[in-house]
C-alpha cells in the first residue's frame, strides 16, 4: 500500500512523456508527408485515408480495458500507461476534425486540436508537480474549500475559453493567474470572443488592436510553428 502513490506518480510521469513525445512525431510525420519529403505517407484502407485518430481510439480503448480488467503493477503499469497517452496523443492531434466531422487538419480550424494538446498536456504537468493539488489544508472547512475550488476552476474555465490556455492550467495551481486570465480581454477566434463580443462592438476592437501589437512570437506565433497553419490575419 505505501508504494500505491509512488506508482501513480511515476505512471503519470510515463503519460505526459509519451503523450508530448507521441504528439511531436505526429506533427513532425505529417509535416513530412504534407511536403512530399521522406519515406511517409498516407495510410490508406480501400481507398479511404485512414486518420490517426483511428489507431489512437483504439489503444485508448485497448489500454483502458487493460486497466479496468488486470491493473497491472511496476513496469506492466507503465506501459500500460505509455500506451493510454500515446493513444490520447494521435486522437487530440486531430481533435478538430472530430468537433468538426470535416478534414480541418491543416485549415485555421486545426488550431484547435494544438489547443487541445496543450491543454491535456498542462492538466498532466499540473498534476505531476502537485501530488494532491485539490487538498484542503489541515483545519480547513471543507464547504469553504469547496467553494474556493469552485470559483477557481470556474476562472480558470473561463481563461481557457478566451483562449488564455498557459494562464487557465497554471490558475488551477495558482489562483492569481486564473484571475488575472479571466479578467483580460479574450483573444480573437476564442470561444468567448465569439459568444460575448458583437462585431463592432468597442470590447471586440480593443481584442482586435491588442492582439494586433503582439509580438511575433506570441501564442498565435507559437500555434503556427507547432501547427504548420500560417498565422491568422486580424
Amino acid at each position: 500500500m505505501s508504494h500505491a502513490p509512488e506508482s501513480g506518480h511515476t505512471a503519470l510521469l510515463v503519460m505526459l512523456a509519451a503523450f508530448v513525445v507521441t504528439f511531436a512525431l505526429t506533427r513532425a510525420v505529417t509535416r513530412l508527408i504534407r511536403s512530399g519529403r521522406g519515406p511517409f505517407g498516407n495510410v490508406e484502407a480501400g481507398g479511404v485515408h485512414v486518420h490517426h485518430l483511428v489507431p489512437g481510439i483504439f489503444l485508448l480503448l485497448i489500454a483502458g480495458t487493460l486497466e479496468f480488467f488486470l491493473v497491472p503493477h511496476g513496469a506492466w503499469r507503465g506501459a500500460v500507461a505509455a500506451v493510454f497517452a500515446i493513444g490520447a496523443a494521435l486522437t487530440l492531434d486531430e481533435y478538430a476534425l472530430w468537433l468538426h466531422l470535416d478534414d480541418v487538419y491543416w485549415t485555421d480550424e486545426g488550431r484547435k486540436s494544438v489547443d487541445a494538446v496543450v491543454f491535456a498536456a498542462g492538466i498532466g504537468l499540473v498534476l505531476l508537480v502537485a501530488s494532491d493539488p485539490f487538498a484542503p489544508a489541515p483545519g480547513e472547512s471543507r464547504l469553504v474549500f469547496a467553494g474556493f475550488l469552485a470559483v477557481n476552476l470556474g476562472l480558470a474555465v473561463v481563461a481557457v475559453l478566451k483562449g488564455r490556455f498557459f494562464l487557465g492550467v497554471g490558475g488551477v495551481m495558482i489562483p492569481f493567474l486564473a484571475l488575472v486570465a479571466a479578467l483580460r480581454l479574450a483573444r480573437p477566434g476564442s470561444p468567448w470572443f465569439r459568444w460575448f463580443y458583437r462585431d463592432g462592438s468597442a470590447r471586440s476592437a480593443r481584442a482586435v488592436k491588442r492582439a494586433g501589437r503582439r509580438g511575433s512570437w506570441g501564442w498565435d506565433r507559437a500555434v503556427s510553428v507547432v501547427s504548420g497553419v500560417p498565422r491568422r490575419r486580424h
